[in-house]
């Protein structure tokens, strides 16, 4: 019996890829060429499905047409090889009857997310490489996360590729040794695979569920793989206190709703009960991490029941420490934020001329939007307006350059006077 086609089908299919990917990739042992047979399988699906409807099973239609891909590589290859005699005998060994049931192991995405891990990969490469992989973010995707051109990015993953194929990695969970090697890679994958469903960073929508869905099944799986590990818990712990307030943050017609003017009756109040708890076991286990520290700015948030009910002066300090326990330019852009809202939006415009000679975040759009926002606070709206414009031109969010846009209009529109360029007191 078959399913019709839906508005849900296209995230069936994107949580199912890394799943049939990890099936086909442990059977045929070759990781490049499962990737590519399983992109043929789904532009299959994209065909087939919306005329015939969704098969009863359909991971294991997807396996199949996969993996009747692979094996007509390999007979092709074997036949390059003028190796008839043995065609046989190797097609036995190497491609066995396809059985989709056996290929449902529910570990399988997370072995993928460690496979791709592999420390035969430099740490960039490999969270490049699992991100396409495991989280199904396009190359522009990727590339918006790292805060490089989108080039770079495309001949980092396929580099990745072929280490991946030279070094011969196993499919199968690593030692807890290796875990301990891989696990930060592997916590920061989900945590960029969650941020880009949260925030979409390209397209029409605001938010990718089905992304930030996935990336918190896999957390909640790492968490209960490694029930001591506090960073896993932590992780686990800010998706749920900022998934908190997804719906909260979307409007009627998809418009982006920035933290202070929210509804915060619509915030999860079960989510972010089970985000504390979880943080206050990951802060009771020893060293704070990145994701803790993380977690534990998001729960400050979420304990406000008003904007201005906000402990800034909390959160300035746990920016503080995150720039000492794990520094970038994004965390140096939100700790400006937060040192603009207690000591006033000129010091946090000081804070941010650091971040002009930082080729990672110098023409990224995100500074642009902060320094508009604090030069609004000072009462500058003339340069307010050319950041936010500068920003909305720069994003390739639609949801996000409306929003911007919409922001210097309004500015725009204020009445003009001999205030209109004076400090807010």
């Amino acid at each position: 019996m078959t399913k019709p086609w839906d508005a849900t089908s296209e995230h069936l299919l994107r949580e199912l890829a890394p799943q049939v990917l990890g099936a086909v990739t442990r059977r045929f042992r070759d990781f490049a060429s499962a990737e590519d047979a399983v992109q043929e399988a789904m532009i299959a699906a994209f065909t087939q499905w919306p005329e015939e409807g969704i098969p009863e099973n359909p991971r294991g239609w997807l396996i199949q047409v996969a993996s009747r891909r692979m094996t007509d590589q390999l007979r092709s290859a074997i036949a390059r090889r003028e190796r008839e005699t043995t065609v046989a005998r190797e097609a036995e060994i190497m491609v066995p009857t396809v059985d989709p049931e056996s290929d449902m192991d529910p570990d399988d995405t997370l072995i993928l997310l460690f496979m791709c891990c592999h420390p035969a990969l430099t740490s960039s490469s490999a969270i490049a490489l699992t991100l396409r992989a495991v989280g199904g973010l396009t190359t522009a995707e990727i590339a918006n996360a790292f805060l490089v051109p989108e080039s770079t990015m495309a001949q980092r993953i396929s580099r990745a590729k072929q280490n991946i194929k030279a070094s011969g990695v196993p499919f199968r969970l690593p030692s807890p040794e290796e875990r301990a090697e891989r696990l930060p890679a592997v916590l920061h994958v989900l945590y960029l695979i969650f941020n880009e469903g949260y925030a979409s960073s390209i397209g029409a929508h605001l938010q990718r569920l089905d992304l930030a869905r996935e990336a918190m099944r896999l957390t909640r799986c790492m968490k209960n793989l490694l029930p001591e590990d506090a960073e896993a818990v932590g992780l686990l712990a800010l998706m749920l206190l900022t998934d908190a307030r997804r719906a909260a943050r979307i409007g009627p017609n998809e418009e982006l709703i920035p933290m202070d003017k929210q509804d915060r009756a619509l915030w999860d109040r079960a989510a972010i009960s089970e985000g504390s708890e979880l943080l206050t076991a990951a802060l009771s286990k020893g060293a704070v991490g990145l994701y803790q520290l993380q977690a534990a700015i998001a729960a400050v948030h979420d304990e406000a029941a008003r904007a201005e009910d906000t402990d800034w002066p909390q959160i300035l300090a746990l920016y503080e420490l995150l720039k000492r326990v794990s520094p970038g330019p994004m965390v140096t852009l939100n700790h400006a934020i937060a040192a603009a809202m207690v000591h006033g939006p000129s010091k946090g415009l000081e804070l941010l001329t650091a971040l002009d000679t930082d080729s990672r975040l110098a023409s990224h759009y995100r500074l642009d939007v902060v320094r508009a926002h604090l030069l609004e606070l000072v009462g500058d709206y003339e340069k307010a307006i050319k950041h936010y414009r500068s920003a909305a031109a720069r994003t390739t969010s639609i949801p996000e350059r409306n929003y911007l846009m919409t922001q210097a209009a309004r500015l725009e529109e204020r009445p003009r006077g001999p205030d209109r360029n004076t400090t807010v007191p």
